[in-house]
């Protein structure tokens, strides 16, 4: 029997789910919703209601999307937003009293881990040592890897909602990227890493990469075909940067490439690729669909 499985990942930004064959993989369903369960968030309170109405809808859509497909098994994960509020727990229970989906809460290193297996699966080019970053809503994952397996990761807290709702603005943001980026080359530093990160292939998954590839190939309608494995200069990152930095979000909806929803995170997503590549020396990085998800699905 070839069942269908699926994989959810409810992240800070973007609910995403993937059904696909279980022996090939092959795609069967790919849907996203953003739904910004990290917008409202607070240290005292966690995730707000409206952001948790928001996610429970998407994953009743998602559910009767499995059911509608017969799908086998499912393995649902969230990440930072909700590993990172006091009432993530209660969230979780509340998603399986009222979906029939249980979630799982995954830390920053197993996130890593997932979302390079998700992205080796569709590298053109296999050799050679990668780094692997993934800027995320609530935090952005770093992954130094050799032979597809994790040599040295790190989570930081530089997501894009957590920028853009926390931060007064560019400085601000820029700011916090610098000095978290700082202490995470030190790390590199003393681990002895350092030189190999840096000469290493730079490989960007999630909403951000995706973006900036869409909008640089002038993508109306968004294909993930024409995104894998797209090179993105780190000067038409500056380009990029420029021409939507001084627009409004509503201007920048205009923009071919740009999915709504982003449009007010999508500097905060601009600054951590572009200090990324400025603080270890990169000139282009390669662009991944692939990630946590298709890591997902592999061990469904």
């Amino acid at each position: 029997m070839n069942d269908p499985l699926a994989a959810i990942d409810l992240g800070t930004n973007t609910a995403r789910l993937l059904i696909a064959e279980k022996e090939s993989c092959r795609q069967i369903l790919l849907t996203r919703i953003i739904t910004r369960l990290g917008g409202g968030f607070s240290r005292e309170h966690g995730l707000c209601e409206e952001a948790q109405q928001r996610s429970l809808a998407a994953l009743k859509d998602f559910a009767g999307r499995i059911s509608e497909h017969r799908v086998a098994r499912v393995r649902a994960v969230a990440t930072s937003a909700v590993r990172d509020a006091v009432n993530g727990e209660s969230f979780c229970k509340r998603v399986l009293a009222e979906t029939g989906i249980r979630i799982e809460i995954i830390d920053g290193a197993e996130e890593a881990l997932l979302t390079l297996r998700g992205v080796a699966s569709i590298l053109d080019e296999q050799s050679g040592e990668l780094a692997v970053f993934d800027v995320g809503g609530g935090s952005t994952e770093y992954t130094l890897a050799g032979e597809g397996e994790p040599l040295f990761s790190r989570s930081l807290p530089i997501g894009v909602v957590r920028l853009t709702e926390g931060k007064a603005g560019v400085a601000e943001m820029e700011d916090k990227i610098r000095r978290e980026l700082a202490l995470f080359k030190g790390e590199l530093e003393a681990a002895g890493l350092l030189e190999r990160f840096g000469k290493a292939t730079l490989i960007g998954t999630a909403g951000t990469a995706t973006t900036l590839a869409a909008i640089q190939i002038g993508m109306a309608d968004y294909d993930y075909r024409r995104v894998n494995n797209h090179t993105m200069p780190f000067s038409e990152v500056e380009r990029i940067f420029a021409l939507l930095k001084p627009l409004s979000p509503e201007e920048r909806l205009k923009v071919p490439g740009l999915e709504p929803g982003r449009e007010d995170l999508i500097i905060a997503g601009m600054l951590v690729v572009l200090l990324t590549m400025r603080v270890f020396g990169f000139r282009s990085f390669k662009v991944s669909d692939s990630g946590l998800l298709e890591g997902l699905i592999r061990g469904v």
